[in-house]
């Protein structure tokens, strides 16, 4: 059964929302269990089981936005009359500074998922299909369906990406309960 939380708490049947509050819908977790019932070892579990798949998203998130900032650029070129084919490696450097300026409140982790998880096959296949590789070559129709397609592609992600996120959240929110609720013993809820 789905849970839905308010503000990072979890919220009664009958809770009123308002336009600033925050709602999240916590879909069942290990096979339908809601977070207050599961034991600390299996809320812990699926925490990081979802940041891992985060991650993945999150990488591939930013590989597209990268693409959509290059597709883009090379849009913006042909509109100005520049000739020639764009600096990529400029793009890829502003695109980058751009995303470390701002993007999650969450601390940083290593992430580098693996050249078969399915988000990333999908983007590459996505960019066979656009004709991505060499963008410059596109023609101006062409070039539009690049863009178009890329960024229905970085909707899907990003709404993949909240999900997970309020899941996180979620469970987050049911570790720091026990921790204020002495639900758990300190050093159960520190150990990781």
């Amino acid at each position: 059964m789905s849970r839905v939380w308010v503000n990072g708490e979890p919220a009664e049947k009958h809770r009123v929302v308002g336009a600033l509050d925050e709602v999240a819908i916590l879909p069942p977790v290990s096979g339908g269990s809601d977070p207050a019932a599961l034991s600390l070892a299996d809320l812990r579990t699926a925490r990081n089981d979802l940041q891992q798949r985060e991650d993945a998203v999150s990488y591939v998130r930013r590989m597209v936005q990268g693409r959509l900032d290059i597709a883009r650029a090379e849009r913006a070129r042909r509109a100005e009359n520049r000739g020639g084919a764009i600096d990529v490696s400029g793009e890829i450097t502003r695109v980058f500074a751009a995303e470390s300026a701002g993007g999650s409140q969450r601390p940083p982790r290593d992430t580098e998922p693996s050249i078969d998880d399915p988000l990333v096959v999908q983007l590459e296949a996505l960019c066979d299909r656009i004709g991505f590789g060499s963008v410059h070559g596109l023609d101006d129709a062409e070039l539009t369906v690049c863009i178009d397609e890329l960024s229905s592609f970085e909707a899907e992600v990003s709404r993949q990406r909240r999900e997970l996120f309020a899941t996180i959240d979620a469970l987050s929110a049911e570790l720091v309960r026990r921790y204020k609720t002495h639900d758990s013993a300190v050093d159960e809820l520190l150990a990781d």
